[in-house]
């Protein structure tokens, strides 16, 4: 297994950049109906709250993506998901250890994946590993 040490920056780079992307297309989504609308056809998110998200997404996916400021972003994401999760899914359908009874599996995911983040940093090709101080 100590092979594969040398792998972690690299593989938890790869983790950063893939959820970043993915998270960067729900804001997309939200604003410019691309790759999919999320509103059935009807132009852009008018909800105050989901326009916030849609920002945070953006922003917070995009910081998270190049890797700057990655800590930091990544907590306000985790906890945006863990409020997505808690005040959306199980304050709407309920059933708070079934998240896939209330369609909550993916912000719950999000949330504990943007939270390791916090912990873990962002790996490999980050731009904070160029602003470490040595």
């Amino acid at each position: 297994m100590n092979n594969l040490e040398k792998f972690r920056p690299y593989v938890l780079a790869l983790l950063r950049i893939v959820v970043a992307y993915m998270f960067i297309l729900h804001g997309t989504a939200k604003f410019w109906e691309f790759p999919i609308s999320m509103t059935g056809g009807n132009g852009a998110v008018t909800d105050p709250l989901m326009i916030v998200g849609g920002v945070i997404e953006i922003v917070g996916g995009i910081l998270v993506l190049l890797g700057l400021f990655t800590r930091a972003a990544a907590f306000i994401l985790s906890g945006q998901m863990a409020y997505a999760y808690f005040f959306m899914h199980v304050a709407g359908k309920g059933s708070l250890f079934f998240p896939i009874a209330n369609s909550g599996e993916l912000a719950l995911l999000y949330s504990v994946v943007f939270f390791y983040f916090v912990f873990a940093g962002a790996g490999a090709w980050a731009l904070d590993n160029k602003f470490k101080q040595n």
